[in-house]
């Protein structure tokens, strides 16, 4: 190996030992649909979506709880037992080290996917060309993203980063988490014929889970779930989740 390439290495393992990760789980079926993945939660979220399910990996300043030198020792220890890594978060795609990470799991012979909102359009087009799969997590139409994350271009944001994944060719899931304190039954179905007018995969509707949410949310909940806000009968093509 030359000293360039030496260089190279040094520096991209040195990001990727930079990451703040909130959490790593090494096992599990339900990150990536069809895999058995490992799981990489990365801290820093711009979006305050009521329902988020890990609220505690909002804060980007707040140093990660994992070392990137453990999640290697987990991951080199169970490769006969799982065949992918998924990066979460968080908005995986915030963090600068992101990149290198999946470019060292790959290199054992993992498969890569991502969860992400489309926070960073352009930062997750740098990320596109190295994963496999992406899960894609639609709030609404554009114009509903305020009321839900709290930040007046996220709907732009989000938007075009779909637009984007739709256009890579990379293997996604979009998932729409349907909010009975925001959403309302036509909402749904504009967020829907939305979808199908960019010409991306139908969404999977996700139920809000409020079990890690506030107080105050869980409050205004109140009990209520997916089928609150759509009928069974209501899209029926459509995988419930």
């Amino acid at each position: 190996m030359s000293t360039t390439e030496l260089d190279i290495t040094a520096i991209a393992a040195q990001s990727a030992h930079a990451l703040a990760i909130a959490d790593f789980r090494s096992s599990g079926v339900t990150a990536w649909p069809g895999r058995i993945a490992a799981t990489v939660t990365l801290q820093g979220c711009p979006w305050r979506c009521a329902y988020c399910r890990h609220p505690e990996s909002h804060d980007p300043s707040e140093a990660g709880r994992v070392a990137w030198a453990e999640v290697l020792e987990q991951l080199e220890a169970h490769r006969s037992l799982v065949d992918a890594v998924v990066f979460g978060g968080g908005e995986p795609s915030r963090q600068d080290g992101l990149i290198p990470a999946i470019r060292e799991a790959r290199a054992m012979g993992y498969a890569i996917g991502i969860h992400t909102m489309g926070a960073h359009p352009g930062r997750l087009a740098s990320v596109l060309p190295e994963v496999d799969w992406v899960g894609f997590d639609i709030k609404g139409t554009p114009e509903m993203y305020t009321r839900i994350t709290g930040t007046d271009t996220a709907g732009f944001q989000a938007w075009n980063s779909l637009e984007a994944l739709v256009d890579s060719g990379v293997d996604y899931e979009l998932q729409f988490t349907v909010d009975p304190t925001v959403h309302t039954r036509e909402d749904v179905f504009a967020t829907v014929r939305e979808i199908v007018r960019l010409g991306a995969h139908a969404p999977v509707l996700q139920q809000a889970e409020a079990c890690h949410a506030s107080a105050d949310y869980r409050r205004r909940l109140g009990g209520r779930g997916l089928f609150d806000v759509i009928g069974h009968d209501d899209l029926p093509d459509l995988q419930r989740r």
